[in-house]
């Protein structure tokens, strides 16, 4: 009898991790992410080992991810805005097929075999501005099929997409480059993006509410946005821990392909598994946050993932091994993963509906600090190295993160929503729910 027991416990867990997917368009939406996801890792790393190979230097392989992270600096808050006023199903059609239009340059220029080391920084930025002008409708649209009551579960599992990507792109990439080197890479590149067009083509949503975007109103939109978010502790929270992320730890994978020549002394191939392990590893978090049937502390989950990876980008920086680094690289992943997926998840269980976008939209603007970060580890590394340059950045990670979270209590307590808005599958008001 307790056999049965717990076969029925797993199957409901089994369940309950894949709830989002019983949605038809949201399998369509997340399997089109999965491949954009995928091309976007392969770029950063096809794109890192091209520019090593054409400069042998870290400031301007550090410059790959300055360029490709700068747009969200300089639009993620207009993507917000965009998300809360014109038709997001379109903006991400059009964003892709941008993205599409740029990998088919470069591989024209590779194949022709005039490639310079910069026209990786023009692709990778013009790929740059797409994300940063749909990611806030990526996110927007996930609540529009699911509603606020699915959106834990809808957000893990598109985390478990992504930190999917993470594993098979740079080891997909780091492949390629060995056997057919970055023109071939490039190729598969461009063929997934049409594939993720198709898929988002097919999506079916729901009717927008949204009014037609004045171009009068676009400053207003963004300080709307940011007094929003200003006035709400958790919100502010979220945000500083985002930007912490994004210039202290995310920048280590810029000098990844520096590590595995210089310390390591290992070739693409080996690099490119190198960066897969950390995927794996977020992807076995994202699966575990998306199998939780009642997460009553999103902030916990997302400040404690945070501290694991800058803990373990720091081991990270002391390793001079390549079997020592892969299991640190696993556990970075994992933490990564409670950030990752609980960025957008608090966003948009705190926000109210006519705000979720320019809240999301600030958020992409929190993640613009990266380029900054790129641009730090790449100058320390230049002048010491690259491995001292990874500790700096975990060192004052680690710092900082902790401040933050003894300012901000509010992260800490239960997420509440911030207004009463509809759930689409039952019409109850979830503000009208007793909260767990």
């Amino acid at each position: 009898m307790a056999d049965n027991s717990r076969m029925t416990t797993r199957r409901v867990r089994s369940l309950h991790t894949f709830e989002a997917f019983s949605n038809h368009s949201y399998r369509l939406l997340w399997t089109a992410n999965f491949f954009a996801y995928v091309s976007r890792w392969m770029q950063m790393t096809l794109l890192g080992w091209l520019v090593l190979e054409l400069t042998n230097s870290p400031l301007r392989v550090a410059l790959v991810g300055f360029f490709g992270m700068l747009p969200l600096l300089m639009l993620g808050m207009i993507g917000g805005v965009l998300a809360d006023r014109v038709n997001r199903h379109r903006l991400l059609i059009i964003t892709q097929v941008g993205s599409f239009i740029a990998a088919l340059a470069i591989t024209a220029l590779l194949q022709t075999d005039v490639v310079r080391f910069w026209h990786a920084y023009i692709v990778i930025f013009a790929t740059g501005v797409g994300w940063a002008l749909d990611m806030p409708s990526r996110r927007s649209v996930v609540h529009d099929l699911v509603g606020r009551s699915g959106v834990t579960n809808a957000i893990a599992l598109d985390s478990v997409g992504m930190h999917g990507s993470r594993m098979i792109g740079p080891a997909l990439a780091g492949g390629l480059i060995a056997i057919v080197d970055v023109k071939g890479g490039y190729m598969v590149v461009s063929a997934l993006l049409v594939v993720a067009v198709a898929l988002i083509w097919a999506v079916s949503l729901p009717p927008q509410g949204g009014r037609g975007l004045a171009s009068s109103n676009v400053i207003r939109n963004l300080v709307e946005g940011l007094r929003y978010v200003r006035s709400n502790n958790a919100l502010l929270g979220t945000v500083l821990i985002t930007i912490l992320m994004n210039l202290l730890l995310f920048p280590y994978v810029q000098m990844i392909p520096v590590i595995a020549v210089d310390v390591l002394r290992i070739g693409p191939g080996l690099m490119g598994t190198l960066l897969a392990v950390e995927g794996l590893g977020a992807l076995i978090g994202a699966v575990i946050i998306a199998s939780k049937g009642n997460i009553r502390y999103h902030g916990r989950y997302y400040m404690g993932g945070s501290m694991l990876g800058l803990v373990m980008v720091l081991l990270f920086s002391l390793s001079h091994s390549y079997l020592m680094s892969l299991p640190i690289l696993l556990v970075l992943g994992l933490g990564t993963s409670g950030f990752g997926t609980m960025q957008a998840t608090i966003v948009m269980l705190l926000a109210k509906d006519e705000m979720r976008g320019r809240a999301l939209g600030v958020i992409s603007l929190a993640i613009g600090a990266g380029p900054l970060g790129a641009l730090m580890i790449g100058a320390i590394a230049s002048v010491t190295d690259a491995s001292f340059a990874i500790g700096v950045h975990a060192v004052l990670g680690i710092a900082s993160l902790s401040l933050v979270a003894l300012m901000m209590p509010s992260l800490r307590r239960q997420i509440a929503p911030d207004a009463a808005d509809p759930d689409p599958e039952d019409g109850v008001p979830q503000s009208a729910r007793a909260v767990p």
